[in-house]
């Protein structure tokens, strides 16, 4: 419990408190120097960042993201030709005004996320399942676009 900190007197740190330098080095290792030249303002960014998996495998592509809490009400998967989003939105927990929180780092709010993919997805064939706070998305390929080994011959020398 030595990492929390408690804020009364309106929000202020306890004056009396030494400074820890292990914390200070800690945070300055978490500072993004990039963060402060972003040109997005800090009040347009999304307030909620789902990791993606995006892989392409001999028949289909495969997307995965880290949807934790989520139900499959909350996600929404469209393909729109060869776009595809996926959105969703995760809802915060009801604050009680009487207690108190020592820290609050979990993240909510809507996000959405859209892939355009090659030519040659077959639309017909798109799975989408929900399994233990992971979200998978499969569409298959079309025949035809599947890649195909050639074979390489070498000619022979006359002579």
């Amino acid at each position: 419990m030595a990492d929390i900190v408690v804020r009364r007197n309106g929000g202020q740190l306890n004056p009396t408190r030494e400074m820890d330098p292990l914390r200070a080095f800690r945070d300055l290792l978490r500072w993004d120097p990039f963060q402060e030249i972003s040109p997005v303002w800090p009040e347009l960014a999304p307030a909620y960042l789902v990791p993606f998996e995006v892989k392409e495998t001999q028949d289909a592509y495969q997307f995965k993201a880290d949807v934790p809490g989520m139900k499959e009400q909350d996600i929404e998967v469209t393909l729109t030709g060869n776009r595809l989003t996926i959105s969703g939105k995760r809802s915060s927990e009801k604050e009680e005004t009487g207690d108190t929180y020592y820290t609050c780092e979990r993240s909510y709010g809507s996000f959405s996320r859209s892939f355009t993919l090659p030519d040659g997805i077959d639309g017909d064939h798109v799975q989408a399942r929900l399994n233990n706070g992971v979200l998978s998305v499969a569409i298959a390929k079309k025949p035809g676009f599947q890649p195909k080994k050639i074979s390489v011959q070498t000619e022979k020398a006359k002579g």
